[in-house]
């Protein structure tokens, strides 16, 4: 699925996020020590019947690399929380899962 991004995004530096999905400003992207070469990961999914799927596809996810647990947990529990920035009501709807490579 290929969206038209328009006239108001062009010339922008993008980023790519695991599978076919970006982020158009990579500041928005917090790196949390991230190792593409690490050991400790956690893979990013969406619950079963998530409408974010319709979006994206309805096996989507990606990984997030650490080089030490430590780091990998405090990225998970970051992930994890509800957002300064979330409307009322707003959860997190995202499957955050602990694995190693």
């Amino acid at each position: 699925m290929a969206l038209s991004l328009g006239s108001a995004l062009r010339g922008r530096t993008y980023v790519q996020l695991g599978r076919g999905m970006e982020i158009c400003n990579d500041h928005n992207y917090v790196n949390h020590g991230r190792d593409p070469d690490g050991r400790h990961g956690i893979r990013v999914s969406l619950p079963a019947g998530d409408c974010f799927a319709q979006l994206v596809d309805t096996d989507w996810e990606t990984w997030h690399w650490f080089n030490n647990r430590r780091a990998r947990d405090a990225a998970m529990a970051d992930m994890a929380r509800r957002h300064e920035y979330s409307r009322a009501g707003d959860e997190p709807r995202i499957v955050l899962e602990a694995v190693d490579r």
